[in-house]
Parts: C-alpha cells; sequence; structure tokens
C-alpha cells in the first residue's frame, strides 16, 4: 500500500460538533449550512481532516451519542441535502471528513428498542441484549460511576432486564446477531456512497455484548466484527479508515489493529496520560516511557496523538499517586473532575492560559510519531463552562467573534444550544478566531504555522521515528527518518535554558535547517555538537533531504 492510500499518515485531524459551531439560520444550534461557511477558516488554518460528532436524529440526552437514526441528518442541524453541500465543499478544498459510528448502543426511543421491548416474538428483540433474573449489584462495571447504578436496567414494558454499558437510556446492541451486524454494514455503506473518507468507531472495546460465552470469546467476537467493518469498508471505499477508541490495557490495544486487516488508527490514549506527566514534571522522562511502552502496529497501522478532545482527561491507568499529580495540577478543583478518575477541562485553563507552555505542549503533540488531533477551539486557547454537566463542560459554542455575543449566533444567547465558556478570562471578548485573526503573534496563527510545517513534514506519519539523547532529561529529543530524509524535533519541557549534545555526524550538522522555533538560533556547533535551547523553547529541523 502506497502513502496515497495511507493518507491517514499525514493528517491533521480537527473534531468539532456540528450543533456548537456555527449557526446559519438564527436559532441558536449550529448546522451544516453554517459549518460549510466556515470551510475556508479550516481550510486556511491547514486542518485537512474534520472529524464529526454524532448529527444523527437523537433526544438529545448524551449530546447526540443516543441515536434514533443512523441514516439521517438531526433536522436541527439541516437536511441531507445540506450534508452532501458540505462534502462537496469540503472534497473542493482538500479535506477529508470522517463521522463518529456509534455501534455500542442506541437511544431507548430509537424504533428497533421500542419493537424489542413490546413484541418478545419481534425480531428487533435480539437486537439488544436481555435477562429474565436480576443481576444484582453491577455498579462496579458501569462507565460512569457516580451517574450510573449499574449496567442492567429492568423494563416494565419487556418485563426483562436490558443490558448497557453507557446510560441506561442508551440499550446496547447485540453483535452477537447478524442481523445488526447488517444493518450496521448498511448504514456504513449510506455515509460512504455519501463520499466519507471513514468512521471514527465509538467505544469500540464494547462490542462484545454476549451474556454466555466461553473464556475469551467475547474478546474474539469483537475483533471479529471489527475485521468484518474493515472489510466492508475497503470494498465500498478502499482509502476508507476506521479510526478506534479503544482505551484498555497496553498488552491488548494493539490486538485492534489485527494484523493489519482491523482498525486502521487508535486514539493513543496511553501516550496521552504521560504527555499530561511530562508537562507536569517539566522532564521528558515520561514521553520516553510511553514511547518505549507502546506496542509495535502494522505497517498500515498509525497511533492519533491528541491533548484534550471532546471526553474527559482519562486518568484511571495512572498509578494513585501519578493521578493525583496532575489532579492538583491541572484540575485542582474537585468540580474540574469527573467520574472518579478525569479531568473535564479545556488545555488552556489546564496550563493557566501560559501561551509559552500551550505552544510547547502543541509542539510535543505534533512531534510525536502518529497524527494529531485537536479539538475544535483549541487553536484559540478556548475556555471551558465548569457550570455545565459532566462532559458538556468543554462542548460549548465556538466564539467567532468580540462583538454580537461571539458570533456563533444571531440568536439571543439564552436561545443557544449550550452557553458559551463562562469565565472571565475565557469569555469571547477575549477568545475569538476575530480578535486573534488580527493579533500577529497569537496563538491562532502560531497554530497555523505549526500546521503547515508539520504537513511538510511527512517523515513523521510515514517515517521510522526514534529517540535522541540529548544530555538533559528536559529536553525531548525525537527523529524521524525516512530514505534520504531525516526530520529531528527538541522540545524543551522545562522552563530552565538547556544545553543539548546531540549525536549527528558532520553531514548532518552542515546540512541541519531549521524550520520552525521558538527564537532564532544560532547553528548547532560542529565540534561541541551542542547547541542552547531555551525554556519552554522548541527546535524543528531537517537533516538533508529537502527544505
Amino acid at each position: 500500500m502506497g502513502l496515497r492510500d495511507q493518507w491517514y499518515k499525514n493528517v491533521i485531524f480537527y473534531c468539532l460538533d456540528v450543533e456548537t459551531y456555527a449557526d446559519s439560520n438564527g436559532d441558536g444550534i449550529g448546522d451544516f449550512p453554517g459549518l460549510t461557511l466556515r470551510l475556508d477558516y479550516l481550510a486556511g488554518l491547514g486542518v485537512n481532516c474534520i472529524w464529526l460528532l454524532p448529527f444523527y436524529p437523537s433526544p438529545g440526552r448524551d449530546d447526540g451519542y443516543d441515536i434514533t437514526d443512523y441514516c439521517a441528518v438531526d433536522p436541527r442541524y439541516g437536511s441531507m441535502a445540506d450534508f452532501t453541500e458540505f462534502m462537496v465543499e469540503a472534497r473542493e478544498r482538500g479535506i477529508h471528513v470522517i463521522l463518529d459510528l456509534v455501534p455500542n448502543h442506541t437511544s431507548n426511543e430509537h424504533p428497533w428498542f421500542q419493537a424489542a421491548r413490546t413484541d418478545p416474538d419481534s425480531p428487533y428483540r435480539d437486537f439488544y441484549v436481555w435477562r429474565d433474573d436480576d443481576p444484582g449489584d453491577t455498579s462496579d462495571k458501569s462507565v460512569f460511576p457516580g451517574f450510573q447504578d449499574g449496567i442492567w436496567s429492568y423494563d416494565e414494558v419487556a418485563g426483562a432486564w436490558y443490558l448497557h454499558h453507557f446510560y441506561d437510556f442508551q440499550p446496547d446492541l447485540n453483535f452477537a446477531n447478524p442481523a445488526v451486524r447488517d444493518e450496521f454494514r448498511k448504514i456504513m455503506g449510506l455515509w460512504l456512497q455519501q463520499g466519507v473518507d471513514g468512521f471514527r468507531i465509538d467505544a469500540a472495546p464494547f462490542l462484545n455484548t454476549l451474556v454466555d460465552f466461553e473464556p475469551g470469546q467475547q474478546f474474539s467476537r469483537t475483533h471479529q466484527y471489527l475485521e468484518e467493518l474493515r472489510s466492508f469498508a475497503a470494498v465500498r471505499s478502499g482509502n476508507a479508515i476506521l479510526l478506534g477508541e479503544v482505551d484498555v490495557s497496553l498488552s491488548a490495544i494493539a490486538d485492534y489493529f489485527g494484523g493489519g486487516n482491523e482498525l486502521q488508527s487508535l486514539f493513543n490514549f496511553p501516550l496521552n496520560r504521560y504527555l499530561f506527566l511530562a508537562l507536569q514534571q517539566g522532564s521528558a522522562d515520561p514521553i520516553h516511557f510511553g514511547l518505549n511502552e507502546l506496542p509495535t502496529v502494522p505497517e498500515t497501522g498509525e497511533w492519533v496523538n491528541f491533548l484534550r478532545h471532546h471526553d474527559e482527561l482519562n486518568l484511571s491507568r495512572l498509578t494513585k499517586a501519578q493521578r493525583e499529580q496532575l489532579f492538583d495540577a491541572f484540575a485542582p478543583d474537585e468540580k474540574m473532575r469527573v467520574y472518579g478518575r478525569g479531568i473535564r477541562r479545556r488545555l488552556a485553563p489546564m496550563l493557566g492560559n501560559d501561551q509559552a507552555w500551550l505552544r510547547l505542549a502543541y509542539s510535543v503533540l505534533f512531534s510525536l510519531p502518529g497524527a494529531p488531533l485537536i479539538f475544535y477551539g483549541e487553536e484559540i486557547g478556548m475556555g471551558e463552562n465548569l457550570d455545565l454537566p459532566e462532559r458538556l463542560s468543554v462542548r460549548t459554542p465556538m466564539p467567532w467573534t468580540a462583538y454580537d455575543n461571539g458570533g456563533f449566533s444571531s440568536a439571543p444567547p439564552e436561545c443557544y444550544v449550550r452557553p458559551l465558556a463562562s469565565d472571565h478570562d475565557y469569555g469571547f471578548q477575549k477568545v475569538s478566531v476575530g480578535k486573534a485573526r488580527g493579533e500577529p503573534n497569537s496563538l491562532l496563527n502560531w497554530m497555523a504555522s505549526l500546521m503547515r510545517v508539520r504537513k511538510e513534514c511527512g517523515e513523521i506519519g510515514a517515517g521510522t521515528c526514534s529517540a535522541i539523547d540529548t544530555g538533559t532529561d528536559a529536553v525531548l529529543g525525537l527523529r524521524h527518518d525516512i530514505p534520504d530524509s531525516t526530520i529531528v524535533v527538541f522540545n524543551n519541557l522545562s522552563r530552565e535554558r538547556q544545553t543539548v549534545t546531540v549525536d549527528m555526524d558532520d553531514v548532518e550538522i552542515a546540512t541541519a535547517t531549521d524550520l520552525f522555533t521558538d527564537r532564532a538560533y544560532k547553528p548547532i556547533e560542529s565540534k561541541t555538537r551542542r547547541f542552547r535551547i531555551d525554556g519552554l523553547g522548541y527546535r524543528w529541523m531537517r537533516l538533508r533531504g529537502i527544505y
């Protein structure tokens, strides 16, 4: 498979929610026509793959993840024709689009579930997982501790208990039923026909809803289903990707790539946690540890790296001491935490709106092996609204202007689908696209430069990555090699100026060309092989190759 077929290895993923991005008709709810009008902004920024959060018809009890129809657009966001127009305009700008596929569960208002609960002989009864006996206490298995008491709920109409690993209004689908798998092939086929370039598979490890099983059977069934989805996507659209939400142990995570025949991309949850430890400690050691712990992936496989996204920063797989370190540093108030394991904040307020620290964090992110992902609004240092429940705190409307209530909509702010970021330091008067555009040194303009440089450095997505011994724990040095070209990136995670010693040959030192730095630096000294890098500084260089 050539690099053209592996387009996902050198893209900038940008995650957004249609309902909170841009409203075109003044009803206070974002829509596809509004998003289409903002495609020039995204293309100019450097985004070349949009990941859309769910936009399907939904009661909206879980921000659209409780779906009643997988094959339609929620009327609040426009029509299928509006979606088609969006896809045409995105493709004209060279932007790929992937959709959130939510196969684990439906809304309890979905026609399938309504048919299943009212008629035990309905063919839809086996679309879900039922039991007649009381399951007892299952609170230890809930995905949302403190918000859900267990994973089984009794339905009075059905006269039986149904399984739900998430909220009780989201009954789990039974992927042991071939009819369910057939439905999802049809769903994928519909959206692939509309031109989408793939799917983000929500809660991939939960596609194993067998009640009675032999040891290992659930695990093998999950991978069988993912292999089926991959095969179907490849037949319908050879370049479509499946990006998996898989937050499992290191010993199991690589299995979701299969032998190159399951998911092409996985969110790099393991490295994400170590990245925050590195930011908190001012040391590259946690990142080195995380990189060394990552399993080998198939040639077609790719990690997608991120700092923040639409969910909480899940710290459950860290040690208790590490978790407390990050809570104390980035979420000192209990209201900033959720589910006993996570942080429900955006990056800018987590880092105290320290611009140098923010830029260093993104320089590290974009230098990691894999493809980078940013969450909408992160490019302007958007804040959160901690008055909103659970994860909605980071899913507030995009502020476009410093006037007209942020420019998200012409509706009064009380009619907005969700209140804007509420903190005084992050209100739309201070943080907006329009304000940032007029400031040459803004985070927005800096991020556009970073994205341009990253897209020019295909070595990072397609090359072989190795760590560089920099002679100091504070500086992360990464080297990315392809034949005849090398990219090296140095990031100083400490606030102190550091002396870096590098192991490069004379040709590499002579041809080292700065691509992106926090300031102008002198060339590497050829005799000592040393250079200095400022606190929270970064330096991107190409050795040999075409600069």
